[in-house]
């Protein structure tokens, strides 16, 4: 049995808090806490998953008014124990500023692109998590032969759930967050379909 770094043991038997991510250089990139336990992606980031969040991050951004930032890769902090790292993050009326997370108030948007890896975490843990901090719209995009789909969910307030609201392939259009239309085959192809 290999002895685990002393970075890695937690802080308090309480385990891990969501302001512990900042003080630890040696932790992996995209290092995220889930109810006190350390997240590590540990694998080999896939190319269709890294070029899909690139070029929906750049689109997004492109169609976005002014008072929205979009940020691939920022966590959210949504309580002291839970620290999540979604794909992309669209925050509403946020300055870009030298910070390393995001308030849940602040959150307009959360994308998941599911991977093998991720792919429990991304449908079924993380969307319950992001709807209980209340924020309003959560997409989970998937590869379907080499293709997005967009899940899109909207949040009952009352149930404090998401709830289905399209699902697009070819097409994203949408009024919310913002108004956009997106032709997602640029997601992988990288130029407007004809």
């Amino acid at each position: 049995m290999t002895a685990l770094p002393d970075w890695m043991q937690p802080p308090r038997e309480e385990g891990w808090f969501a302001d512990d991510l900042d003080h630890l250089p040696e932790a992996p990139r995209h290092t995220e806490l889930i109810d006190g336990a350390l997240i590590f992606m540990m694998s080999p980031q896939r190319e269709w998953h890294a070029i899909v969040i690139y070029r929906l991050a750049y689109a997004l951004q492109d169609q976005a008014p002014d008072g929205f930032v979009v940020a691939p890769e920022m966590t959210i902090r949504l309580d002291k124990r839970n620290r999540p790292e979604p794909d992309i993050v669209v925050a509403a009326n946020a300055p870009v500023e030298d910070r390393t997370w995001y308030e849940p108030s602040n959150v307009s948007l959360v994308v998941e692109v599911v991977s093998p890896e991720s792919d429990h975490r991304d449908r079924m843990v993380k969307p319950r998590k992001y709807a209980e901090a209340g924020i309003p719209h959560y997409w989970l995009i998937e590869n379907e032969d080499g293709q997005p789909v967009v899940h899109v969910y909207e949040l009952d307030t009352v149930t404090a759930t998401y709830v289905p609201a399209d699902i697009a392939r070819g097409v994203l259009e949408r009024p919310v967050p913002f108004p956009l239309v997106i032709d997602l085959a640029t997601l992988v192809r990288g130029k407007k379909s004809r």
